[in-house]
């Protein structure tokens, strides 16, 4: 089946899922729906895992470069749409589950059935403009739309949430569900296998503190300094949230405690 597989997007996922996976990745930049429909003829894929996006540093670089945004997070997924649409290709999306306002003390983790309805972000709204369409064409065409959240990596990247925050060395309390990549990729797999549909949260089970990540850090690093910091205080727009599991795990697939993966993170972490 790898073989007949094909990623658009070369940036941190598309780079994971190619190492995970063993497959293709299009080197072709994609700017219109013609240069889809060449890379199609040329590798005739059965399925095509959509990874293109832009977030720049940090969200906050979408909000300056809006054009750029826009296109590559919502403009791109549609053309490869329509491309899988025409094609009878299989098509699954690399979203994010940064779509939603959060309540801690009211809310439930969010499940894959609540509309979004986060949009004070340009990122988020970019993400939702490409899902509400996406949904649409599933009417006609086979799509699996995947909502990873705070990517966490046992190796060294920018997007890896463990290197920002060694970095920055400043944690909020709040917690948040995040997404273990090597799990995500584990996930991917048995969706692919099962020929999933719709709409799956892909996320570790239970939200991360973000100090314990530190503390986990610190076992390895012992001379490491953090400070936690108010949320509140910091005076961005973001995203905090909890995501539902249960749709993910009704499929079969062993949703891993996003505490029982720290040590092992790291400890593959630090050998980098």
């Amino acid at each position: 089946m790898k073989n007949e597989i094909l990623i658009f997007g070369k940036g941190y996922f598309g780079s994971r899922i190619k190492e995970g996976l063993g497959i293709e990745v299009s080197k072709k930049k994609i700017s219109s729906l013609v240069d889809a429909e060449e890379e199609v003829k040329k590798y005739r894929p059965k399925v095509i895992i959509n990874c293109i996006g832009f977030i720049g540093r940090n969200v906050d670089d979408c909000e300056i470069n809006k054009e750029k945004a826009l296109f590559a997070n919502a403009f791109l997924p549609v053309i490869l749409g329509e491309v899988c649409l025409r094609n009878k290709i299989r098509l699954i999306h690399i979203s994010t589950g940064c779509i939603y306002h959060y309540d801690y003390a009211k809310d439930s983790p969010i499940d894959e059935e609540k509309e979004p309805d986060f949009f004070e972000l340009y990122y988020s709204r970019t993400k939702i403009y490409a899902e509400q369409v996406l949904k649409f064409l599933s009417k006609k065409c086979h799509i699996l739309i995947l909502r990873p959240r705070v990517p966490l990596d046992n190796r060294p990247n920018t997007k890896n949430l463990l290197t920002k925050l060694i970095a920055t060395k400043k944690v909020i309390t709040l917690p948040n569900s995040c997404t273990y990549i090597p799990d995500f990729i584990q996930a991917l797999k048995h969706l692919i296998k099962i020929e999933a549909q719709g709409i799956y949260n892909v996320v570790n089970k239970n939200p991360l503190s973000y100090p314990d990540l530190m503390e986990a850090y610190k076992k390895y690093v012992p001379d490491f300094e953090y400070q936690t910091i108010d949320f509140n205080k910091l005076n961005l727009i973001r995203t905090n949230i909890v995501l539902s599991t249960k749709k993910l795990e009704d499929t079969g697939f062993k949703v891993r405690d996003i505490k029982d993966i720290l040590e092992e993170c790291v400890k593959e972490y630090v050998k980098y």
